[in-house]
């Protein structure tokens, strides 16, 4: 399963490759418009200097004043002329700027200060300053908005794909779980059955009361098991409960089916309380699946440390191992479903995990620390119960 998403990461990091070099295409190309627009632009201004200055110089064209004005008129680019008293005068700019002075000053002194010169003439005493188009302008801003128009366009469908995938595995995982329940029903039944059977034809026989006691809790964590997948996909309900006691029972389970090199230690203060709204089978399914896959981490030898602690408005929990450790790249990855460093299993345990304690209780759960052949750290965070009443 580890290879399905290293494909999926190659997948994205190609994707991102490929749309970078769209963009940069598209920047080119836009660049290269914008500059032949302005070339073109520069010649049309400096043909318009030359007409201007025909018309000045030709007395008989001159007095042509309706040849005048069909030149500037016809004239697309903004331009300012600056005559011989300083005053100045515009076309192609907005029809209440055309006699702001003021206005008209403030683009000179900008035209000015971006290191143009103004176009003139031999013997033409006038100053033209021109201004680039409105379509030169929207040329060169067209890269940011299309960066900005396929960047929500990417994040939407990212976002809308997401949900959907999301939601279609919730429904695959909820029916897997209660099917599973199920399942589990018929077998959990025999089991019972010659539990009670080998329990009452051998009452004398004190290894055999000894071996059906314990049976019958495997029976009846199995039926927590079955318990807890039939929850899924379905609201549980969540009490106030002391953290502290429901992290002993299970890991006094745990310890008894471990080996005997693995050393558990739980600590905490005894006058500090950990109380948190939680579903009592969910959280100790959480628990029991961050323990077994320590001991496995651990190849059944090391220690195992739970730690309590609080952190603003939550209740904190942090389950250390001495085992293999995790790849700081795959601290978010072994959450998702089908992950696993296992040759069997499905990989479904640290991502229900991650649902039971995120989507259902609205806590925590995350890789804290980990280095390799030294241990790993994942911390569980709930918020602290605003209830007193805790029920027995």
């Amino acid at each position: 399963m580890q290879d399905i998403y290293q494909q999926r990461n190659t997948w994205k990091f190609i994707l991102a490759i490929v749309g970078a070099i769209i963009l940069v295409i598209t920047l080119f190309y836009s660049n290269y418009l914008a500059k032949n627009l302005e070339e073109n632009e520069l010649k049309n201004a400096a043909l318009f200097k030359e007409a201007i200055v025909f018309l000045q110089q030709n007395k008989d064209f001159n007095a042509d004043v309706g040849l005048h004005d069909f030149i500037v008129n016809n004239f697309a680019l903004p331009v300012i002329i600056r005559d011989d008293v300083d005053s100045l005068s515009a076309f192609n700019f907005p029809e209440d700027q055309i006699n702001n002075q003021a206005f008209l000053r403030q683009k000179v002194e900008d035209f000015l200060a971006s290191g143009q010169k103004p176009l003139m003439g031999s013997g033409y005493s006038k100053e033209l300053y021109f201004f680039n188009s409105r379509l030169l302008d929207y040329i060169r801003y067209f890269p940011l908005l299309q960066i900005f128009l396929v960047g929500s366009f990417v994040a939407l469908g990212y976002f809308l794909f997401n949900s959907s995938k999301k939601a279609e595995q919730n429904r695959v995982w909820a029916g897997m779980a209660k099917e599973t329940a199920h399942q589990l029903g018929t077998p959990i039944s025999a089991i019972m059955g010659w539990v009670s059977h080998l329990k009452d034809n051998h009452p004398q026989n004190q290894e055999i009361q000894e071996i059906t006691l314990e049976l019958e809790k495997d029976v009846e964590r199995l039926n927590l098991v079955a318990d807890r997948f039939s929850k899924i996909g379905s609201a549980p309900e969540l009490h106030p409960r002391d953290l502290t006691l429901l992290m002993r029972d299970v890991v006094e389970y745990m310890k008894r089916r471990a080996s005997r090199q693995t050393i558990f230690y739980v600590e905490f203060q005894e006058s500090n309380k950990f109380i948190s709204d939680v579903n009592t089978h969910l959280f100790e399914w959480v628990v029991e699946n961050l323990l077994r896959n320590a001991l496995d981490a651990m190849d059944g030898k090391g220690k195992i440390s739970v730690t309590f602690y609080h952190e603003d408005d939550f209740n904190c929990i942090d389950i250390t191992d001495t085992g293999k450790g995790i790849p700081t790249s795959k601290f978010k990855t072994i959450f998702n479903p089908g992950y696993s460093t296992k040759t069997r299993g499905w990989g479904l345990g640290l991502s229900l995990a991650k649902r039971i304690v995120e989507e259902y209780h609205k806590g925590k759960i995350f890789v804290k620390a980990s280095k390799a052949d030294q241990g790993t750290t994942f911390c569980i965070k709930l918020h602290k119960t605003k209830r007193l009443a805790i029920p027995a």
